[in-house]
């Protein structure tokens, strides 16, 4: 159960009442215009707001900066305000940085990083190295961005091009919250190299395939999304060891609910690549890839046509071929499974529907009673233009189906029982009649 995060406002002391007027009795004694400063008006209403600002920020990191950019606010120097409180945010950036991993990050970008190049990064530097890691989102990077070139012009770190009021300061107050210090979270990254060591390893047990799985849905999805991608390489590699594919197998089925549009997409490119650069070992596999996932839907109709016609093909070679009630269940299991992932391609719908018709009626010792539940699911399942093409098919002694039903005898009864399993209002009106005629 996930822990409920209450926000604390902060309720700041008043302002003293002889504190503004003393910021007009200093302008005076320098000789100096009070237009110079933040008016009375503008620091009063920046005082007000920064409670609802601060509220968003995790009590943890409600420190020294934070302090002084309040002490700087009560005074109306807003420009310094604003550097405090994007140091703040600088510090934390860095702090998700070091969590998520150094050396994770050095694998990212190929090259050393360690805490000096951290704190070497300039900070346009470092928002580009947070959006990259997800640490921070691309509108996170647009606000933070433009507050770091307001910061640069308007407040105390440089010489300024002008005065910022207290509106724009609460503004650049809540960006800084908001896309930086509010979320205290920090995604993990994995260590790629120990990641792929252990996918091509031996075989995984159930807690360390736990802890890979965990580790993947806890860092960010472009991290997540390169590491699946490394795994289906793995899997597609006609070098890999049996063990390692069916770790990747494993990995990749404890991340379905985590594979979301992008991923996936990136999957079916990485398909695609195998068939455009004609790699017909690694295309061989990436289906039963995408098959083993029960991720057929994401195929064209061409490869689902290849997929379901190999298993129709091989159901069929079984039922004619020798010891058939042996070794047709795990045949037709297969084929269940893959109608269950994806609707039969029209190209082979027909095939397909006459196939499991003809192994549910039997030859003339009988029907494999083991399958006999595969082929009802599926006949269950069937769609109203496969029950159509099911009954043509049993009355057209030019096809294997109806051959068998001329016979009579237990071909027309477990054909009957077949039609059975069929719902009535499933049936097409155009062979409503046969439907019936055939039924009784």
């Amino acid at each position: 159960m996930n822990d409920i995060i209450v926000k604390t406002e902060p309720t700041l002391p008043a302002l003293p009442t002889t504190f503004l007027p003393a910021i007009t009795e200093l302008t005076q004694s320098l000789g100096i215009p009070r237009e110079m400063l933040a008016s009375a008006e503008e620091i009063e209403y920046a005082w007000r707001d920064l409670p609802r600002e601060i509220r968003e920020i995790p009590e943890a990191l409600r420190g020294e900066l934070v302090a002084r950019m309040c002490v700087a606010v009560s005074a109306g120097l807003f420009d310094g305000a604003m550097n405090y409180i994007w140091n703040a945010a600088v510090l934390h950036l860095r702090s998700k940085i070091r969590v998520f991993g150094l050396p994770v990050v050095a694998q990212i970008r190929q090259k050393d990083f360690e805490e000096k190049h951290l704190l070497e990064l300039q900070d346009s530097q470092l928002l580009e190295l947070c959006l990259k890691l997800n640490i921070i989102d691309e509108d996170g990077y647009f606000f933070l961005d433009q507050s770091r070139g307001v910061r640069n012009n308007f407040s105390a770190a440089h010489p300024t091009l002008g005065k910022v009021n207290d509106r724009e300061f609460s503004t650049f107050l809540n960006r800084c919250v908001r896309y930086a210090l509010a979320d205290s979270s920090s995604p993990k990254g994995v260590d790629i190299g120990a990641f792929i060591s252990a996918v091509k390893g031996p075989r995984f047990n159930d807690n360390q395939c736990s802890i890979w799985i965990q580790r993947l849905i806890e860092t960010h999805d472009s991290q997540r999304q390169m590491l699946v991608i490394m795994v289906h390489g793995v899997y597609c590699d006609p070098n890999t060891p049996e063990q390692a594919r069916l770790n990747s197998l494993d990995i990749c089925n404890g991340l379905l609910e985590s594979l979301n549009a992008a991923m996936r997409s990136e999957l079916i490119n990485n398909h695609s690549e195998y068939v455009a650069k004609g790699y017909e070992e690694k295309h061989a596999a990436s289906l039963q890839f995408f098959e083993k996932l029960g991720l057929l839907h994401l195929l064209n109709e061409s490869e689902q046509h290849v997929i379901f016609s190999r298993a129709v093909e091989r159901l069929w070679n079984v039922h004619n071929g020798m010891n058939n009630f042996y070794n047709e269940p795990a045949f037709a299991e297969r084929l269940l499974e893959l109608s269950l992932q994806s609707a039969a391609p029209e190209t082979v719908l027909e095939e397909y529907v006459q196939t499991i018709g003809c192994c549910r009626v039997g030859n003339g010792y009988g029907f494999s009673n083991a399958a006999a539940s595969y082929y009802d699911q599926m006949v269950k399942n069937f769609s109203p233009r496969e029950i159509a093409t099911l009954i043509q098919s049993a009355t057209s002694k030019e096809n294997p189906l109806g051959k068998r039903l001329s016979f009579g005898g237990s071909y027309r009864s477990n054909f009957k029982e077949l039609l059975g399993l069929i719902d009535p209002g499933s049936v097409p009106n155009i062979v409503r009649a046969q439907y019936l005629h055939l039924s009784n």
